[in-house]
């Protein structure tokens, strides 16, 4: 039985009503509640199994599936660098080989924020020929400037020749409209793109090694019961899989624990990044200007600093971001109200005097750096870009050693798939090859020169304590200091309970320059179908009254990028389900996934939250994807040719 996969997609639909909503949404009977105090939150099938749920009784469960060399899951740089890699050398070396990509995104480039500064190296070895080709590269950086801010004044500090900090022969890009063009790329070598499709499950061999990928179930209502447009997801299967999730991948934890792969490196640390694209008056516009600060408004022991960058798109146009590292202690902190108060800075204001904001959007940041790289391969698959962590922090840039990981990837598979002598102790292919050349490239290198910047900052002096340590040992001995530093620990041990830290009283944003919570998600597109189970998802429905609002005042509501309804402690300690909404108001992006890298007590509990990707064909528009993403990358023309498989 052939069926077309384009057939099964849904319609998405808009959802920002739900956050104007002021009363609780429904709950389910407490039968699945975790407690007898609490009801139910979660209905996700991955906490409350449908085996055990009568609603399920009689429904089909048969899954299409198809076969594949290679699946890879994500079209971000890295992913879609494996798949024009592949296809590149399958080219040259005339080989017929099957490449697929799922993306959850409803098209190319829908998921990646706005307004980056881009090392063009990996992007010039993977495409020599691209001014020929037309690539979006439109702004070359042409002044770089960095800065410690108080609150009143700013100090110039000097970028020197060789620190992290400098930008000479970068480009400033609007990353959606450059995935977007390499998703064009991908497709005229003949990669199977299909986007508004999210990998749901990871999928195996009866020897354990990896078989590819599911893809999300439809027809679901928010209870958890079956509607009766249900559908099956799709299976997609390979001889390997490429996870190019992105950072904090929900696929990639459960890999993680399967295979064991962090046994060996630091706990991941984190940060969230908020941006904001502006049309700015065009006298003060200064196409190829980038500025970077530290300092105000946090302290000296909360990581963090801010980006401006002057993009010439044709139009007058700044993309403005702050970054805030997880590890900070304060329960009360709000990134976004920080980026927010920054905006009013004396040095900062009067860019944005005047001018229009157009979008908003956040996302989640790797920012452990080498020592956290997990191990990257296993049989059946690897894991490759921002997935691992490949993020050059103070440099504050990732997509390069992103795409050259996808490349290497992309080599070291192609080689074992055409080998005449291929010989696999797994059904799944275990491409080893692939860490040891990543090991000997200049990601590694990269990587290996900055390791101990982002540990210095735990010091005394905080962030200007790895500033000077930058200044000595990197500057002058490029990284070669015979020590690494480790990391202090996961992001919520960092944490201190509520009583012991003072509440931060921010500004009441002035709708000009500042702004509040709900306004600004509205600019965001986020947009999915609200009748499904909430894709954050907890394990335990009772932590975030009994533990996170009780010791930590709900830090849940103020790290989120698009703010859970906050619970107000007293009406949450009369009835429990007021916090309930905390779980599904959530954004639907990678950054509402960072819940248990801030929560307390995640490590004891085993991961008490996790993050689900939203319904096939509804992945929800996570950043500033109506801006970013104009042209949709046409889905592959023949489709899939399914099989029928029957699996629970």
């Amino acid at each position: 039985m052939l069926v077309r996969l384009t057939k099964l997609s849904c319609p998405a639909y808009q959802w920002f009503h739900a956050l104007k909503i002021k009363k609780c949404l429904p709950l389910c009977a407490p039968r699945c509640s975790s407690t007898s105090a609490v009801p139910q939150i979660t209905t996700h099938y991955t906490i409350h199994p449908r085996e055990k749920d009568k609603r399920w009784e009689g429904v089909n469960m048969e899954r299409f599936a198809e076969e594949a060399d290679v699946v890879i899951v994500g079209a971000g740089p890295a992913g879609l660098s494996a798949a024009i890699r592949l296809k590149q050398l399958a080219a040259e070396q005339e080989k017929d080989i099957r490449v697929c990509l799922v993306e959850k995104a409803a098209q190319i480039g829908a998921h990646t924020l706005s307004g980056a500064c881009l090392d063009p190296a990996a992007f010039k070895e993977l495409f020599p020929d691209w001014k020929e080709k037309g690539a979006p590269l439109n702004t070359p950086v042409t002044e770089d400037r960095f800065a410690i801010l108080t609150e009143k004044h700013r100090i110039p500090v000097p970028i020197l020749p060789g620190l992290p900090m400098n930008n000479h022969g970068n480009y400033i890009v609007r990353l959606g409209h450059l995935v977007s063009w390499m998703g064009e790329q991908a497709e005229a070598l003949g990669v199977e793109v299909y986007p508004g499709y999210a990998a749901a499950e990871v999928l195996y061999h009866e020897d354990g090694s990896v078989k590819g990928i599911a893809t999300n179930d439809v027809g679901i209502q928010k209870d958890g019961a079956p509607k009766t447009t249900f559908e099956r997801g799709l299976e997609l299967h390979a001889k390997v899989t490429i996870f190019a999730e992105g950072c904090h991948g929900h696929l990639a934890k459960q890999l993680y624990k399967k295979f064991d792969l962090r046994a060996s490196c630091d706990a991941q640390t984190y940060g969230i990044g908020l941006k904001e694209l502006w049309v700015i008056d065009e006298k003060k516009w200064k196409p190829g200007r980038v500025d970077h600060t530290v300092g105000w408004p946090l302290d000296r022991h909360t990581y963090g600093g801010s980006f401006l960058y002057h993009l010439n798109e044709g139009e007058p146009l700044v993309a403005v971001g702050f970054v805030v590292g997880l590890d900070y202690q304060n329960p009360y902190l709000s990134p976004f109200r920080e980026f927010q108060r920054w905006k009013h800075h004396p040095s900062i204001r009067p860019t944005l005097e005047g001018g229009k904001r157009i979008a908003y959007g956040a996302r989640a940041l790797n920012e452990g750096g080498l020592q956290s790289i997990p191990k990257l391969t296993f049989p059946g698959g690897l894991l490759i870009g921002c997935s691992p962590g490949f993020m050059n922090v103070p440099k504050i840039k990732g997509t390069h050693t992103a795409m050259k990981s996808g490349s290497l990837a992309a080599e070291a598979i192609f080689k074992q798939l055409t080998s005449e002598n291929l010989q696999s102790k797994t059904a799944g292919l275990h491409v080893t090859e692939y860490e040891d050349n990543l090991k000997q490239s200049w990601v590694w290198k990269e990587l290996h020169a900055v390791r101990n910047i982002r540990p210095s900052c735990h010091g005394i002096l905080g962030v200007y304590g790895g500033m000077i340590y930058t200044g000595i040992f990197y500057w002058i001995l490029r990284g070669m200091e015979p020590w690494t530093l480790k990391h202090k620990g996961s992001d919520s041990e960092q944490l201190k309970p509520a009583k012991d830290c003072t509440p931060i009283e921010y500004p009441k944003p002035d709708g000009q320059i500042s702004f509040d919570l709900l306004s600004s998600v509205a600019l965001s597109g986020t947009n999915h179908e609200h009748d499904q189970p909430a894709h954050l998802t907890l394990k335990d429905d009772s932590i975030p009254v009994n533990r996170n609002l009780s010791i930590y005042d709900g830090p849940e509501q103020r790290f989120c990028p698009a703010g859970p309804e906050p619970p107000n402690s007293q009406q949450a300690k009369k009835n429990p389900s007021r916090a309930a909404p905390s779980a599904r108001r959530a954004e639907p992006t990678r950054a509402a996934h960072l819940a248990p890298r801030r929560c307390p007590r995640q490590r004891r509990l085993a991961g008490s939250w996790n993050w689900r990707a939203c319904l096939l064909g509804m992945g929800g528009t996570s950043s500033l994807q109506a801006l970013e993403s104009r042209t949709q990358v046409p889905r592959a023309r023949e489709g899939l040719k399914l099989y029928r498989t029957s699996t629970l």
